[in-house]
């Protein structure tokens, strides 16, 4: 499943110098892959300039006891202790989980705000907002990949709406995971609290799995629509990561031969082009979703092939992109 996760570290870096805020990444251990510290540890010294992390939860790692409301924030302990570690400089100067964006699930409404002091009180320096995945399908095929199946229109359940106002009042962000046609419940979302700042997950997910040419074309022009409304939004962000996961239907998690960065870009352009396009470059931030997009390649030809995606862009737009957004939002300096 995993077989592109080490492939390609031999790969000359493109553009070493430009410093990176890997805007999404997990640690956890899982039955098909353990990817830890020191497994991203090494990727990060692969040789791209990763300068910083962000920690996404993974729902790893929670406590074994207690309230269910609260086991999350065993994840967040860990995260935070990991984002220690590199503080230290022990490790080198790459600040990885210098954010952290843990879970919760907000139809717990009120009592959500209980845990998310909790959070902060775990990791004031670190903990940046919650994500909650609302990715739902009406066809079988994306669940072959998904743990778990978020029950339909959870963006627009007044319960999950009443956990939800308590992320501004604290000052966090909200991250989510949607399919390309969820996009519009997600615009319902914005345009309801216009005061958080919600970030897209992996540019959107436009589904492509098996379908024929034909279909996948229509499916990419949905996709740019409904990302064009949601752009609109000006509290909404993008992360431009995730284009390793199996549900755009591009089978490279079916290879088993090494894949470069020139075959990744030349498949994943139009749709990163397309998202920098729609949000411009200072509303998207590039992530490497590792290890999960390890399926579809290694962390080097990852970055390589986003860098080359975008190699006629200015100097100022690779800087958004590469690492300013992320900072902005996130709020971790440099």
């Amino acid at each position: 499943m995993f077989s592109q996760l080490h492939v390609g570290r031999d790969e000359p870096i493109i553009d070493p110098d430009i410093p990176i805020i890997d805007a999404h990444h997990h640690l956890f251990v899982r039955p098909a892959i353990r990817y830890l510290f020191d497994d991203y540890l090494a990727d990060v010294r692969a040789g791209h300039r990763i300068a910083a992390s962000v920690y996404v939860e993974a729902n790893a790692f929670l406590r074994p006891g207690g309230p269910e409301s609260m086991r999350s924030l065993g994840e967040i302990e860990f995260a935070n202790g990991a984002g220690a570690m590199a503080a230290s400089g022990v490790f080198g100067h790459h600040r990885i989980c210098a954010g952290i964006v843990g879970c919760a699930d907000l139809r717990l409404g009120d009592e959500v705000g209980v845990y998310l002091d909790r959070a902060l009180q775990l990791a004031p320096e670190r903990f940046r907002g919650i994500r909650q995945g609302a990715n739902h399908h009406p066809s079988e095929a994306p669940y072959r990949y998904m743990p778990n199946r978020p029950p339909r229109g959870l963006l627009l359940d007044p319960a999950f709406r009443a956990g939800f106002r308590h992320l501004a009042t604290r000052g966090l962000s909200f991250d989510t995971g949607v399919f390309h046609h969820q996009l519009p419940e997600l615009a319902d979302l914005a345009d309801a609290f216009p005061e958080t700042t919600i970030i897209v997950n992996h540019c959107g997910l436009a589904v492509g799995m098996e379908m024929d040419a034909i279909a996948r074309a229509n499916a990419f022009d949905e996709w740019r629509n409904a990302m064009l409304e949601v752009a609109r939004r000006p509290n909404v962000v993008c992360k431009v990561s995730g284009l390793g996961l199996p549900f755009w239907g591009f089978g490279f998690e079916n290879r088993s031969d090494p894949i470069g960065y020139k075959e990744l870009s030349i498949t994943w352009a139009p749709y990163v082009l397309t998202t920098i396009e729609i949000f411009g470059a200072d509303r998207c931030m590039m992530g490497s979703n590792y290890p999960v997009d390890g399926r579809s390649g290694g962390f080097v030809p990852l970055w390589n092939a986003l860098k080359y995606i975008v190699r006629s862009a200015s100097a100022e737009e690779k800087a958004a992109l590469f690492h300013g957004t992320a900072m902005r939002i996130y709020r971790i300096p440099l």
